[in-house]
């Protein structure tokens, strides 16, 4: 019997409100056979459920429907199947959604919508275990307003087995979509777990779209055709193995440092990436360059799964203002920041009148000071600074309040203030409260021509071993001799996003050789300390040997994270092009192996 043909998948979108433009590039130039969309980031599903709490038929991704409506007859033609969690808290609304665009371009298509990831008709039940947040032990917050499981492949699967040319979803792991796609195509085993690990790291690679073809690469000047940047696709081999391109003449730049960033991207654990349908262990996956803007990965490892979903709980936690001054002149630190505490302090005794508690928490910011990113490492003063304000309380009147004082205080306040856009509102400040729940407790069907099938989905067995440790690096020697002291990007490139209150951050090598000098000089410790004004919480690091690199993960380090944090960066974006400018020393020996660039910026010890 013949081996199954290579399967394309293409990435064709990152996140709700990404550029619609990824079908047509795909559909067009991109000869692939799948494509996969991710349109839900941890807190989008309470934005969902409170437009469907607005208009029923809302809920769900509507960006989704308008990127392939224009497209539809050619994928039908071509047979493309689309994959998508745009279903968001209303699957089957977007589901309908799409049948009218479908009907509209006179094209017939089979639509699965997968349910059962709604957790918050069985509250009840989940606030009698008294569930604890997997992070921080708190208990169940009253007034959740979206409680989902993260569901995995095995749903998506049997609507692919049950011929459907759409997959609809509400929330799932963001690599499901390419693995069931794999698993359906390959026919691979649900105890197959190398595989299953390598589909899942197809489905991860694919998942931010265009930051695995060149977007927020550390070498940025190098990335040609930002204007036209080509969107990713994975051609898949039985054996788990796939290349990484895009499609011709377009934009971006694949190598093994880009494809590198984008594999660590919000990874906690390396060795221990936990999705429903495998553990992965990505500590030995190596990435080649093949040819040009092609790298092929291999080497990813996997186990049984755990018994358990990870479940994602929003809930209002009050509300959140902010608001922008620009000062100019020799002391426009100073000038800011007393500007914004006049009016914090204006803005307070005012609340006392109103009968207003204070605000909860308070934040300023003076942005081109360094100061917010850079902490005890921030450089000379800046003669012009944007100061930013930002505020939470739980009554969203009191943030009425202060959003009347800034410009008073900008027009007759510190001389050289200039920038005020006009008076702000608040929004609402959404929580997240994560923590598992068994998946026989989680009954998972799919709709599909009328009927709901029940999915049986494997429940694994529950372990108390340790952590797999994965692969580790092996001790390497370096050239005795004289030092210099280099930016850490002389010799690495990283990366940096978030999970929550965590920040992540993968610091890559750029030859293998430099992965010693890293790991003994960028311990966690230093890392902790160079982020000492951000991290309040530990700082773990993991080798990744594959790949030369060290993955670090910052417990407590955005302020709450996502729309509760009220920094400039709550995401963590910044902190790796922070930590690049940490200074290490290399052997004077390799000096002449730097990244282009960087031999000038150098100083011998």
């Amino acid at each position: 019997m013949n081996a199954p043909r290579t399967l394309r998948i293409g990435g064709a979108c990152a996140f709700w409100g990404d550029s619609n433009h990824a079908v047509g590039q795909l559909v067009h130039g991109g000869n692939v056979d799948v494509l996969v969309f991710d349109y839900l980031a941890e807190l989008t599903l309470s934005i969902m459920a409170a437009a469907k709490a607005r208009n029923p038929a809302m809920g769900y991704a509507t960006d989704f429907v308008k990127a392939v409506a224009p497209h539809l007859p050619e994928i039908a033609e071509r047979r493309i199947r689309l994959l998508s969690n745009a279903g968001g808290m209303n699957p089957q609304a977007c589901a309908e959604a799409l049948r009218k665009a479908a009907d509209a371009a006179g094209v017939q298509l089979r639509i699965a919508v997968v349910e059962g990831d709604d957790l918050l008709p069985v509250r009840d039940q989940i606030q009698a275990a008294q569930v604890r947040e997997m992070f921080t032990g708190a208990s169940l917050p009253a007034g959740l307003n979206s409680m989902n499981a993260y569901l995995g492949a095995m749903p998506v699967l049997a609507a692919l087995r049950s011929g459907a040319d759409v997959v609809i979803t509400g929330r799932c792991v963001d690599s499901a979509l390419a693995l069931a796609a794999l698993m359906h195509h390959f026919d691979w085993q649900a105890d197959d777990y190398d595989r299953l690990a390598a589909g899942s790291l197809v489905g991860h690679i694919l998942e931010c779209t265009t930051q695995t073809t060149g977007g927020l690469f550390t070498d940025w000047w190098k990335v040609p055709g930002w204007e036209n940047m080509g969107y990713p696709i994975a051609e898949c081999e039985a054996d788990g193995s796939f290349v990484l391109s895009k499609p011709p003449a377009t934009g971006g730049l694949i190598t093994p440092l880009v494809a590198a960033e984008q594999m660590l991207y919000e990874v906690t654990e390396p060795a221990n990436y936990l999705l429903p349908d495998v553990c992965c262990d990505f500590t030995s996956v190596t990435i080649t360059q093949v040819a040009e803007n092609r790298v092929r990965f291999a080497g990813a490892r996997g186990r049984k799964p755990t018994p358990t979903y990870k479940v994602s709980g929003t809930w209002l936690d009050g509300y959140r203002l902010t608001t922008t001054l620009t000062f100019v002149g020799a002391d426009a630190v100073a000038m800011g920041r007393r500007a914004m505490e006049a009016i914090l302090t204006r803005t307070r005794r005012i609340l006392v009148t109103a009968g207003l508690d204070d605000f909860t928490r308070t934040s300023i910011e003076v942005l081109g000071s360094e100061l917010p990113s850079f902490g005890a490492q921030a450089r000379a003063d800046a003669r012009e600074v944007v100061v930013r304000l930002a505020v939470h309380h739980s009554d969203a009147r009191a943030l009425e309040l202060l959003a009347t004082e800034v410009a008073p205080m900008g027009v007759a306040g510190a001389p050289g203030t200039t920038g005020f856009s006009g008076r702000q509102k608040s929004s609402p400040i959404f929580r997240l409260f994560s923590f598992t729940w068994p998946k026989a407790s989680v009954p998972v069907g799919v709709f599909i021509d009328n009927q709901l099938q029940p999915v049986e989905v494997p429940v694994g067995e529950k372990t108390e071993s340790a952590p797999a440790p994965g692969a580790r690096f092996e001790p390497l020697s370096r050239p005795l001799g004289s030092t210099t002291r280099v930016p850490l990007s002389a010799i690495a490139v990283a990366r940096s996003g978030d999970k929550g209150d965590r920040a992540h951050l993968a610091v890559i090598a750029r030859t293998p050789k430099f992965a010693a000098l890293i790991g003994q000089q960028l311990t966690a410790e230093v890392v902790k300390g160079y982020f000492a004004h951000l991290v309040m919480g530990v700082v773990h690091r993991y080798d990744v040997p594959g790949i030369h690199a060290y993955n670090f993960v910052l417990d407590q380090a955005l302020d709450g994270g996502g729309s509760s944090s009220l920094r400039n960066d709550p995401l963590g974006k910044t902190f790796g092009q922070i930590v690049l400018t940490c200074q290490v020393d290399v052997p004077s020996a390799w000096l002449d192996e730097l990244e282009q660039g960087f031999q000038g910026q150098v100083a011998t010890v």
